[in-house]
């Protein structure tokens, strides 16, 4: 969600289909994720309440 919002930033932001590649460390882990199924996610219905704060942070995130 940081590295979406820091190209939004700077007017360069992914297309829908872009694949992004995210790398966790410790231990150091990379998944490549369709920029479109990030926002189809957001958007989409929350199974929970704690997905659905989650979701909530996330959307209140990018739009900052």
């Amino acid at each position: 969600m940081l590295a979406l919002k820091a190209f939004r930033e700077h007017d360069c932001a992914p297309g829908p289909a872009a694949h992004l590649e995210i790398e966790v460390k410790n231990p150091s882990v990379t998944h490549t994720i369709i920029a479109r199924k990030i926002e189809e996610w957001l958007t989409g219905g929350a199974k929970s309440p704690k997905e659905a704060i989650e979701k909530r942070r996330l959307k209140e995130l990018l739009d900052t």
